[in-house]
């Protein structure tokens, strides 16, 4: 695994947070509704906008530790493209299993804190809007099709629209908190 320097990379389970609130964002995925996750992105998407407006977005880290403002929502924005493929399998195949995806590699080699914010944002929000259409379309029995990552977790639409929507949510928390 690569990392950045300086960034412990994240190598925990998060998928708990189907089960009960965030203790660090507060999000409560277990009393989301898989319908309002469209809304939702939309909504997350217009606050990154908000963010990179009010002149947030920038690089920088504010510590060693801690990614930069610019790389959360480079990530955020990978998290969305990388989301809406793993939906599409999961509404094209049965039971696909999604290719690995190592986040701390994908921050270290696109050089997310180098990269210009504005472009980042807009990039942010044509994902967002694309996986928020595909949820959209979602209804009745879809939302029980299934699919898996490599480490074995197993999600429904549902349980998966909702265990995505708390990254952006968490992350976009990690930017607004002070350092």
């Amino acid at each position: 695994m690569v990392d950045a320097p300086g960034i412990v990379p994240d190598d925990k389970d998060w998928t708990w947070v189907l089960e009960r609130p965030c203790p660090e964002c507060g999000f409560d995925a277990s009393t989301c509704q898989a319908t309002e996750v469209a809304g939702l992105i939309e909504a997350d998407a217009a606050a990154w906008r908000a963010l990179h407006e009010a002149g947030r977005i920038r690089p920088g880290r504010p510590d060693p530790g801690r990614w930069s403002s610019l790389e959360y929502a480079c990530h955020v924005r990978d998290v969305y493209v990388l989301y809406d493929e793993r939906l599409r399998l999961m509404l094209e195949q049965d039971d696909p299993l999604y290719p690995n995806w190592d986040q701390d590699a994908t921050a270290a080699a696109e050089r997310y804190d180098e990269q210009d914010p504005e472009e980042v944002i807009v990039a942010l929000e044509r994902a967002a809007s694309a996986i928020a259409a595909r949820f959209a379309t979602i209804d009745g029995a879809t939302w029980q099709r299934v699919g898996r990552r490599s480490d074995g977790a197993s999600f429904t639409i549902d349980t998966f629209a909702r265990y995505l929507v708390h990254d952006p949510i968490h992350h976009r928390g990690d930017v607004e908190r002070p350092a």
